[in-house]
């Protein structure tokens, strides 16, 4: 029997009298990439924020590997080293070199000896294409090295859970395929994720299941991702497909 790793029960999400996220449950198995897609506005990152406790929830509960997250400090912090996330705007320290930025959080969170987290670093950095920028500094990289550089800082925590949010977004066309196939070796090495994305053909090549959110529900729910691109069910997944340049097939 396959391992699920998070499960969510009921989740509510309510903002300024708004129902964000409604009645919202969902289980991920160890080793699966969950892909989640919709339209703008729909609730996507906002799920994906409150998984990571960076949101409060008004209803339900999160459970990573059977334990369910409470909503105080220690829980909280436990919770962001099993769960890693990588936002679109990269979040990197201006002031600190490529690898300071990767060595912060283990060292001062985990308090991981800095020469074994150092080792690990550059062993991440070579697999990204970087291991000649570890002194540099951010402004001295690319929106696509960035986004690289965030990734591994994310790895080196050991989350055994990876939470990726529009994470090519703010990148030019050229610097997207460059991240996104970090995130495929990723998803080949065994990697537990879940992706937001309005990169359709990505998310076609990645996912194990599509999730389709409207207005903050699950409108459908795919057993693969070919199942969900070729023949969806539900009329208003059609629909959102249709926009884009190859539609489905019938």
């Amino acid at each position: 029997m396959e391992q699920v790793l998070l499960k969510i029960d009921h989740l509510r999400k309510v903002f300024g009298g708004e129902e964000i996220l409604r009645d919202f449950s969902l289980e991920v198995k160890k080793g699966e990439v969950v892909v989640i897609i919709g339209p703008s506005g729909c609730g996507k990152s906002t799920f994906l924020r409150c998984i990571n406790a960076l949101e409060e929830i008004q209803g339900g509960e999160i459970s990573v590997d059977g334990e369910v997250i409470q909503r105080d400090e220690k829980s909280i912090s436990r919770l962001r080293q099993k769960i890693g996330m990588v936002f679109q705007s990269y979040d990197l320290f201006p002031h600190k070199t490529i690898l300071e930025n990767i060595l912060l959080a283990p060292m001062k969170v985990q308090k991981r000896n800095r020469a074994e987290v150092r080792e690990e670093a550059l062993t991440l950095l070579a697999r990204v294409g970087l291991a000649d920028r570890i002194n540099a500094y951010p402004r001295e990289l690319s929106g696509g090295q960035k986004q690289r550089v965030a990734i591994v800082r994310a790895l080196v925590m050991h989350p055994e859970i990876l939470l990726l949010d529009e994470i090519t977004a703010a990148l030019d066309p050229e610097m997207v395929r460059e991240v996104l196939e970090v995130v495929i070796l990723l998803a080949k090495a065994g990697s537990t994720m879940l992706i937001v994305t309005h990169e359709m053909a990505f998310a076609r090549a990645i996912a194990d299941r599509i999730l389709f959110l409207e207005n903050g529900e699950i409108v459908e729910e795919s057993d693969s991702a070919e199942s969900f691109f070729t023949k969806p069910r539900t009329e208003r997944a059609q629909k959102f497909l249709q926009t884009f340049e190859y539609g489905f097939r019938t």
